[in-house]
């Protein structure tokens, strides 16, 4: 059996728009910490050393994350939409497909004849609860100044598709599911309507699923199916997303 790690760190020096900080205690700040806590001295400790710890300042969305219904609208499919902690396990351990669309330019948008047309390829039919991972070869990006600007995303039309296919999860080695905002934005100026912006998430209005945004080593996964992803999401209360690591789980 084969384990591949599909995440990205919770790094400061991932260059997106809402980057993690993170604090590192040494061993002596820990004495400190532990000193003035139990009421020692700092030198009690061996060699004036303790515990090592990290202060991490992290929006939900920063790193490798998982989207709940709620970020996408306040309702999904009629009913207030469920959070982060309020999901079935069962969605995040399943059958995964890559679809492989590194080839296409940065800002492209994939459509359902996009989808099809790659299912066909490696042929496979998609069924219920599969896990769906879009390759565009981002994450190899991960710390360029317009990391956030570089994949190809999914057309709101081509998420529809998939969620008909009884898809609950979706992934991307992408800062976003829908193309680069800055795109969605320059689109919107020149033509103010509905279904510029944020198109492909706004499906969760509608449709109740999740997608999983800045996956890593996708193009390690030896072959497009026949492999378990493992993402479950950390339980953060009532909140929009939470962290993971995917993995790959490929037997051998």
């Amino acid at each position: 059996m084969k384990i591949i790690d599909l995440s990205v760190p919770i790094s400061p020096r991932i260059r997106e728009p809402l980057p993690a900080k993170i604090e590192y205690g040494t061993h002596e700040d820990g004495a400190l910490q532990a000193a003035a806590a139990l009421g020692l001295k700092q030198d009690d400790f061996p060699e004036s050393k303790a515990w090592a710890t990290e202060t991490v300042t992290l929006n939900t969305h920063a790193g490798t994350h998982i989207d709940a219904p709620w970020h996408y609208w306040p309702t999904s499919e009629g009913k207030q939409a469920r959070t982060i902690d309020e999901l079935p396990l069962e969605w995040f351990y399943s059958d995964g497909v890559v679809l492989d669309f590194s080839a296409k330019p940065t800002g492209y948008e994939i459509t359902t004849d996009d989808l099809i047309a790659e299912l066909k390829r490696i042929a496979y039919t998609l069924k219920p609860l599969d896990i769906v991972l879009i390759r565009s070869d981002a994450d190899k990006r991960l710390y360029h100044e317009h990391y956030a600007f570089l994949h190809a995303g999914v057309s709101a039309d081509a998420t529809r598709w998939l969620l008909d296919q009884g898809v609950k999860v979706v992934g991307t080695d992408g800062w976003g599911w829908d193309i680069p905002l800055n795109l969605q934005a320059e689109a919107y100026k020149k033509q103010p309507m509905e279904g510029v912006l944020w198109a492909a998430h706004y499906v969760g209005k509608d449709r109740e699923y999740c997608q999983i945004e800045k996956l890593a080593n996708l193009d390690k996964i030896p072959k497009p199916f026949g492999f378990k992803v493992c993402c479950f999401p950390i339980k953060v209360e009532k909140a929009s997303a939470g962290w993971a690591r995917p993995v790959a789980i490929v037997e051998e």
